[in-house]
C-alpha cells in the first residue's frame, strides 16, 4: 500500500471508520470522505484526510478519488430494518454513488475498487423460514432482492462487474451481513437489531422500567457479523484475486428472542417483552453460507455473537450515560 492514497467512502459512518481505523494503523495514506460533517463522523482521525462530498454528485465523486489507487465505496444512504422499508427512494439512489464512483476510478486509473454490497440482494423466496437454510452466493439469482435497498445493491454488483470486464478495473464485492459494534447508530430509526436491542434494555434498566417493546414476534432469525471480523475480511477481499461476490458474515444462527436474552444476560436484568407484530421486521430467516469464504481464504468470520454484543453494549451504556455524547444518525 505504500505510496498509494486508499479512499474510503463512507469513512464518517460505521463501517467506514472502523476501516479507516485499520488501514492507518497499517501505515496507508487515506482520505476519508462522507456526505456527512465531520462533527457528525463517529470516528474521525487527524492522520487521515478527512472530506466532506455528497457523492451522489459526479464532481464530488471526481474529487474524492483524485490519486486514489485503491478505492473502497461503502457510502449509502441506508439503515436497519426500519429506515430501509419506509424509504425505498432514498436508498436506491445510492446508486448514483456507485456509478459515479466507478466512473471516476476508471478516470483516474485506480488499481482496485470495492464495493460493499448486502444480504439484501437475497431471494425473498428463500427467507421465508426462521429455520432459514444458510444462503449461497448463487442464491442471489433468480434476482427478487429486498424492494429498493436489496435491488439497489443488486444493481451495482452488476455495476461492478462491468467496469471489471469492460474497462479493466479490478473491482471485488463483499455481501455485508448485520454488521454490529461500537462506534455506530445506536438510535433515531437507522440503527440495526443489535444496538436497538441494546439501546432499550439499557434505557429499561437504567429508568427502571420493566418492558421493552420488540419488533414481530422475536422469532425471525438472523446471523450478527462483529465489526472487527468484516473489516478484516473486507481487506481480505479487497487483495485477493477472487472476482465474484462473497458472503460476509458469521453463521451464528439465533432468534431476536435469543438476542434480547443476550443484552438482558449483559446488563443483568429481565423485562417484559412487548411484541408489536405490525412493526417492520424482515424476511423471517437470514444466515450466511459460509462455504465459499472458507474455500478462497481459509478463514470465516468467527466472533461469538456473546463476546461482541458485550463490548457494543458497553459502548452503547457509556454514551447513554454520557452527558457529552454524540451519537450521529449514520447514512454510511
Amino acid at each position: 500500500m505504500a505510496g498509494e492514497k486508499i479512499v474510503v467512502c463512507g469513512a464518517g459512518g460505521f463501517i467506514g471508520g472502523h476501516l479507516v481505523a485499520a488501514l492507518l494503523q497499517q501505515g496507508a495514506a487515506v482520505r476519508g470522505v462522507d456526505v456527512k460533517p465531520r462533527a457528525d463522523w463517529f470516528q474521525v482521525f487527524p492522520e487521515a484526510e478527512n472530506v466532506t462530498l455528497d457523492l451522489r454528485e459526479k464532481e464530488a465523486c471526481e474529487q474524492a478519488v483524485r490519486e486514489a489507487g485503491i478505492v473502497y465505496n461503502l457510502a449509502a444512504d441506508m439503515g436497519g430494518m426500519g429506515f430501509i422499508e419506509s424509504n425505498k427512494a432514498l436508498c436506491m439512489l445510492s446508486v448514483l454513488i456507485n456509478t459515479h464512483l466507478l466512473m471516476a476510478a476508471k478516470d483516474v486509473g485506480a488499481d482496485r475498487f470495492f464495493y460493499s454490497s448486502s444480504a439484501c440482494v437475497y431471494a425473498a423466496d428463500k427467507q421465508i423460514s426462521p429455520d432459514v437454510t444458510a444462503l449461497k452466493e448463487e442464491d442471489a439469482y433468480p434476482a427478487m432482492p429486498e424492494d429498493g435497498y436489496g435491488w439497489e445493491k443488486l444493481f451495482s454488483e452488476r455495476m461492478c462487474r462491468h467496469f471489471r470486464e469492460d474497462f479493466g478495473l479490478r473491482t471485488r464485492v463483499a455481501r455485508y451481513h448485520n454488521v454490529y459494534g461500537p462506534h455506530g447508530t445506536y438510535d433515531g430509526g437507522r440503527e440495526k437489531a443489535p444496538a436497538a436491542i441494546c439501546r432499550k434494555v439499557i434505557a429499561a434498566k437504567l429508568s427502571g422500567q420493566k418492558d421493552i417493546e420488540i419488533w414481530g414476534d422475536g422469532e425471525q432469525t438472523r446471523s450478527f457479523q462483529w465489526i472487527g471480523d468484516c473489516v478484516k475480511g473486507t481487506q481480505m477481499i479487497l487483495e485477493s484475486d477472487y472476482v465474484e461476490p462473497l458472503n460476509l458474515g458469521s453463521n451464528e444462527l439465533v432468534t431476536i428472542n435469543r438476542l434480547v436474552d443476550l443484552a438482558e444476560e449483559i446488563g443483568e436484568v429481565k423485562l417484559k417483552r412487548r411484541y408489536n407484530l405490525s412493526a417492520p421486521k424482515g424476511v423471517n430467516g437470514r444466515n450466511s453460507d459460509n462455504t465459499l469464504i472458507r474455500k478462497m481464504f481459509g478463514w470465516e468470520p468467527s466472533t461469538r455473537l456473546r463476546d461482541g454484543l458485550e463490548k457494543t453494549y458497553r459502548w452503547i451504556y457509556d454514551q447513554m450515560t454520557s452527558s457529552t455524547s454524540a451519537h450521529p444518525m449514520s447514512s454510511a
